[in-house]
């Protein structure tokens, strides 16, 4: 995939407050529920980590390498992205050595059951099925799904009756996909195999509209291959049983003491306000 840059103009910052509280909203477990403290933001900072019964030096990290703006290798070959400038973060608060390598996308978790690694932090999504596998931190991240139209067309909304009859393309064999055919099934529902592909086909008119990942799509309006050619539309859909409760840190099933020491660090980041840093890195323009 393209590696994308953002730009920072003026005239994001009042969006940038607005995604900036979105963000600290996620400060939840996997289960979406408000963690309960009487504690002071600045008790919060400075408050230690339990790492107890927890000795090691090190935090042993997998993460996939073809994800970006999350994990992705640079023009010079480094690994860098938000989830790996999120594990550096963890690490710090951890007083340990990072260790951060990739494997596929299918090898993630049973790399991490085997032992492997510490934790899995690739944007894996908290659903029902990965639960089975692995056991989650608090969520970190939210991945809405979203509709995109070209600019000059005059959707307003993007209710299932009022898009009957529209041709929609979605990739195939995915989450979108499933969604739409329950949601919207009396739209023209079209599957890609190649996202390239669905994003040639709007621009071309060969298709109405396109649904999937907001923050893919983010980056795709936002960079030259569209040629400003479209615009989100309607949404956001974020429903838990097509598209989990967000991204959290995954840890070999049962687990418990890595994941408390890595729900306690991840909390840290958060009150040092490096998370704030990392959103406003990455994400500079609106996806939700």
């Amino acid at each position: 995939m393209n590696k994308y840059y953002a730009h920072y103009t003026l005239g994001y910052l009042s969006f940038f407050l607005i995604l900036i509280c979105f963000f600290l909203s996620l400060n939840m477990n996997s289960h979406g529920q408000s963690p309960k403290t009487n504690e002071t933001p600045l008790e919060q900072k400075n408050k230690p980590i339990d790492k107890k019964g927890w000795k090691e030096t090190e935090l042993r990290i997998v993460t996939d390498s073809d994800y970006p703006p999350f994990h992705y290798y640079d023009e010079e070959g480094i690994l860098t992205g938000f989830n790996i400038d999120l594990a550096r973060a963890i690490c710090l608060e951890l007083d340990v050595k990072c260790i951060i390598e990739t494997r596929s996308w299918k090898d993630l978790i049973p790399a991490v059951n085997r032992k492997e690694f510490d934790a899995i932090i690739a944007s894996i999504a908290i659903h029902q099925d990965t639960l089975k596998q692995v056991d989650f931190t608090k969520r970190y991240f939210q991945l809405p799904a979203r509709f995109v139209a070209r600019v000059d067309d005059k959707f307003s909304n993007t209710y299932p009756e009022t898009l009957n009859g529209y041709t929609i393309g979605v990739v195939k064999n995915t989450a979108h996909e499933a969604f739409l055919r329950d949601f919207f099934s009396r739209s023209n529902i079209t599957a890609y195999k190649k996202p390239t592909e669905l994003y040639q086909d709007l621009q071309t008119k060969k298709i109405d509209l396109l649904f999937g990942d907001s923050v893919t799509l983010m980056f795709w309006l936002n960079g030259i291959n569209s040629e400003g050619c479209c615009r989100f539309v309607g949404g956001p859909y974020t429903e838990a049983r097509y598209f989990g409760e967000g991204v959290g840190i995954a840890v070999a099933k049962g687990n418990q003491k890595m994941r408390n020491i890595l729900d306690q660090a991840l909390d840290k980041v958060r009150t040092t306000g490096r998370y704030e840093e990392l959103i406003l890195r990455y994400f500079p323009l609106r996806f939700y």
